[in-house]
């Protein structure tokens, strides 16, 4: 279950707050991280017996915490997977950051898809991975507008600055950048041209990357910064247009994954598989820059 569909209980446990920004924020954050913890204990207690015994003539069931910029990739890399291993794969999705704090208290995943790799150098540090993981593709960040939208899908953020100046930007979405990759570069990009401090105001903060991109989309902002892996999935391309934004203009989204410790021999199959031709192949059709073979 993606961490960002329990929104809509934080919003109305949150309700009324406005007052109280600061408070909210810290406490909407510490609720993602709590409910996704508990999502995940829930999904592994779920699981048949077969699936927790680690019986791998049957199949056995890998938990995939995975940041939510790989969500149309991995929806297409599952079925895929499974079919040719026997294995089941249970995702659960959100912004690097909030799983990093999950698997740091213990959430009972088995593999780790960060788009940082700080996140999966921390885990290993604190000896909860069975090593320092690998790299498995570079993001990158573009404006997104959607169809009716007064503003440009201009990538060097030429139209933004105008539209911040004229009137025409209310709102624009990116991801929470305090423990979202995606946000924290959507934040680089804005203060390379020279935004960050005017437009701060008009910001929607996502909980995560696909969050954003769901504001940024759905007519709740006139815009956003969203992964390029999102906005070229049908599904939300055919909202809007995008522009991609110059990579030197912010750090790289370098993203790394990692097996933890005690998972089962299903999670180093999911890496295996991962780094074959195939699902390479499927990463580069969603805008990754993936390592070669």
């Amino acid at each position: 279950m993606p961490l960002f569909s329990v929104n809509s209980v934080i919003t109305g446990l949150t309700a009324g707050w406005s007052a109280h920004a600061v408070l909210v924020r810290w406490f909407r954050r510490w609720l993602v991280m709590v409910l996704g913890w508990v999502l995940a204990v829930a999904a592994v207690q779920a699981q048949p017996a077969s699936a927790k015994d680690g019986n791998e003539s049957k199949g056995s069931m890998v938990t995939v915490a995975a940041a939510s910029d790989l969500k149309f990739a991995l929806e297409e890399l599952v079925p895929l997977f499974e079919k040719a291993s026997g294995h089941r794969v249970k995702l659960v999705l959100g912004s690097s950051g909030n799983l990093y704090a999950q698997i740091a208290q213990g959430a009972p995943f088995h593999v780790f898809m960060s788009a940082d790799e700080g996140f999966v150098f921390r885990l290993a540090d604190a000896g909860k991975t069975r090593d320092r993981g690998r790299l498995y593709a570079l993001g990158r960040i573009g404006l997104m507008v959607p169809h009716g939208s007064p503003l440009q899908a201009d990538g060097e953020l030429k139209d933004l600055a105008a539209a911040l100046k004229d009137g025409r930007l209310k709102r624009l979405a990116i991801a929470n950048p305090e423990h979202a990759p995606y946000g924290m570069r959507a934040k680089e990009a804005l203060q390379h041209a020279g935004l960050w401090a005017d437009i701060q105001p008009r910001l929607v903060l996502g909980e995560n990357i696909s969050q954003a991109a769901q504001f940024a989309t759905s007519g709740s902002a006139q815009g956003g910064i969203v992964a390029q892996s999102l906005a070229l999935a049908p599904q939300v391309g055919r909202l809007g247009r995008f522009a991609l934004i110059p990579a030197n203009w912010h750090q790289p989204l370098t993203q790394r994954m990692v097996v933890l410790k005690d998972a089962p021999p299903a999670a180093q199959a999911w890496d295996v598989f991962l780094a074959s031709n195939a699902s390479l192949e499927i990463m580069r059709r969603y805008g990754f820059d993936v390592p070669r073979p």
